[in-house]
């Protein structure tokens, strides 16, 4: 049984619609304006669903019914991230191993960063990513663009130790290249970023990825894989196989290996095919 108290009421009919938008003009004045607004958004839904169900060659009750499953199944990635992987907001879940999951809020589902990027057809990250005033920042892991910031070095014994970035004190210090610039990363994960650090307004760029790695393709009853030819550090050379069809293909599963299993690496690999 349906828990939608409105399932058992028939849709209206464009008849039946028109009707109330002629009725709607005998209305007292401060009604007839919302009402006739309320009518209006329901015939320009109607009507984009219909478009919809034309461009497709799909009824538009089977898209209703295939956008509410692709919405179940977005939201069971959601939860299932942060379970595993702990992100939501700022750092909310405790460390695993976690006996309990937190109560959601509604504002917890309509601010989320990670449920949005899930929605718009984005995988996301195997680990928390950076954090920019509170909310979870996955733009400066994927993009190349330099980033204005606020930032602060705090240092260690007088030396540069980590650094405060938009309100974020998780980056450390990998290295300094003078007293104003400083090579940093996210809790030891991921890209490796140039901070040039200025009194005004610094500047965040995640730097070019500077090892490269192998994807050989290989012949097996016929059938082509890619694997991916990983150099472990105690020198020996490991072949992972890749779930793809395609180079690009190949790149991005590669891209999430290194992710899963070598988080430190993550973004600073580069591919070249042989």
């Amino acid at each position: 049984m349906s828990i939608d108290p409105l399932a058992g009421i028939p849709a209206m009919t464009e008849e039946e619609l028109a009707t109330c938008a002629e009725r709607a003009e005998f209305l007292p004045e401060e009604d007839a304006g919302w009402v006739t607004q309320v009518l209006l958004e329901c015939r320009r839904a109607r009507s984009a669903l219909e478009t919809a169900a034309t461009a497709s060659g799909t009824p538009a009750a089977d898209l209703v019914s295939a956008d509410l499953t692709q919405v179940v199944l977005d939201t069971a990635e959601w939860l299932r991230t942060l379970w595993e992987v702990g992100y939501m907001g700022a750092n909310t879940l405790p460390v695993p191993p976690r006996t309990h999951f937190p109560l959601i809020e509604v504002e917890d589902v309509l601010k989320s960063a990670l449920f949005a990027r899930i929605r718009h057809g984005k995988h996301p990250l195997p680990f928390a990513p950076p954090t920019r005033w509170g909310s979870p920042w996955h733009e400066v892991v994927e993009s190349e663009e330099a980033q204005s910031v606020e930032a602060e070095i705090i240092e260690d014994e007088g030396e540069p130790a980590f650094a405060i970035v938009d309100g974020c004190n998780r980056w450390r210090i990998v290295r300094t290249q003078d007293a104003k610039t400083h090579v940093i990363q996210h809790e030891g994960k991921g890209p490796l970023y140039q901070l040039t650090v200025d009194p005004f307004m610094s500047t965040l760029q995640r730097l070019q990825p500077e090892i490269r790695r192998r994807i050989v393709v290989r012949e097996r009853a016929g059938l082509r894989h890619y694997m991916l030819e990983w150099r472990n550090e105690n020198g020996s050379v490991e072949e992972v196989a890749l779930r793809a069809a395609t180079p690009d293909g190949a790149e991005a599963a590669a891209g999430a290996w290194i992710a899963r299993h070598h988080p430190q690496h993550y973004g600073q690999v580069s591919f070249e095919h042989a």
